[in-house]
């Protein structure tokens, strides 16, 4: 990235020195992200980390996103998830500063199994899925410095906001979007989706359906809770073991919608599917149909999913739960199938793609591929 002279950009911001070097993810689906270098202006080691410029309308709006998704980090600290390291301004811009993991989102490894000719294994789609239950566990019970109930919701789990390292860590990232209790928070507007609806819950949706024009906060206790991050990584796990998007399967035809079935709702992320048709079918998505394409799944996967998937959330697992049935599942394997093992097939579809150097098949995490220490 560079600045208006040219260069690359670089400024200082509250005892630090930051050099961007890279844009690792512009893409209109999701949030631009930038890799740069972090130095103290004391003296010390640098390292590399994540920016992403807040990209809302307002001034006030944007500074107050930055510093609400930093305070919640306080309330994150958990080796599932992506720390959060404070916020930066320069030139009225403001980037929440995020660590950075070498190694790539799920969507760019899933992107790059196809590419190969490979399929992502069940023990892997399993591991990484019980990975980013625990580290839901922990944001779910998240308590306030009062003691109270923060009753926080990513609200946009997704292969894009998993990040898997090659030494075998798995990381849930970018709580932008997130619901929460915090004192004072923003309030979502009714009738706007917040997070990624490719990957919503179908409580989250009919609670903001219903919100237009009405409630001032679509998302309130009791109405939604963490069950909804679980629907999403069900959905998650779904895609993995199938190899495709779930709700946009190849051979089904595309249905004919109401028109106007969201009408009064705006989506805060674009999709490659309408927002009516991703509703559509969202609502109309039922385990059966996930168990259907689930044929060959060993059936504790299929089971798992399942219940993952169930529109009612009574009746769906809460983040715990799920992560104890797939570590049960993981256990029963008659080879153990752990960090280790993740990071060794995580490695060889990537030397595999290094091979193509196809760079071009995957145009969203704009720095697969390429060394980390392109910055220099």
């Amino acid at each position: 990235m560079t600045d208006s002279s040219g260069g690359r950009l670089r400024f200082n911001f509250e005892g630090f020195k930051y050099e961007v070097f890279s844009t690792q993810v512009d893409h209109r689906d999701y949030d631009k992200l930038l890799l740069a270098w972090r130095e103290p202006l004391s003296g010390g080691n640098r390292a590399q980390v994540v920016l992403k410029p807040v990209q809302v309308p307002s001034d006030r709006e944007r500074s107050d996103r930055a510093w609400e998704e930093v305070l919640l980090a306080t309330h994150l600290q958990h080796s599932g998830i992506a720390k959060v390291y404070g916020y930066a301004f320069h030139d009225d811009v403001a980037y929440v500063v995020m660590e950075h993991l070498k190694g790539c989102y799920l969507l760019t490894a899933m992107d790059f199994t196809l590419l190969v000719g490979h399929r992502i294994s069940n023990s892997f789609a399993a591991y990484v899925s019980a990975e980013v239950a625990n580290a839901l566990d922990h944001a779910h019970r998240g308590m306030s410095g009062e003691g109270r109930p923060m009753h926080i919701i990513h609200r946009a789990v997704g292969p894009m906001r998993i990040r898997l390292g090659f030494d075998g860590r798995v990381k849930l990232t970018n709580f932008g979007a997130a619901y929460s209790e915090l004192r004072d928070r923003l309030a979502t507007p009714p009738g706007l989706l917040r997070g990624d609806p490719a990957y919503c819950a179908p409580e989250i949706l009919r609670a903001v359906m219903e919100s237009t024009g009405h409630r001032a906060d679509p998302l309130i206790v009791g109405k939604v809770d963490g069950k909804a991050d679980v629907f999403s990584l069900g959905l998650v796990l779904l895609e993995m073991l199938l190899a495709e998007y779930p709700l946009d399967p190849t051979d089904t035809p595309v249905q004919d919608v109401p028109s106007g079935f969201t009408f009064g709702v705006r989506a805060e992320r674009t999709t490659q599917l309408s927002l009516d048709l991703l509703a559509y079918r969202l609502l109309r998505f039922e385990p059966e149909d996930a168990d259907r394409l689930l044929e060959m799944a060993p059936p504790p996967l299929r089971l798992i999913i399942r219940r993952a998937l169930q529109p009612d959330p009574r009746e769906r697992y809460s983040a715990a739960e799920m992560r104890d049935e797939l570590l049960a599942y993981l256990r029963s394997l008659a080879r153990p199938y752990g960090a280790g093992e993740m990071a060794t097939e995580l490695r060889l579809v990537w030397a595999a793609a290094e091979k193509i150097k196809r760079l071009t098949a995957n145009p969203i995490e704009r720095t697969a591929l390429t060394p980390d220490e392109e910055g220099g």
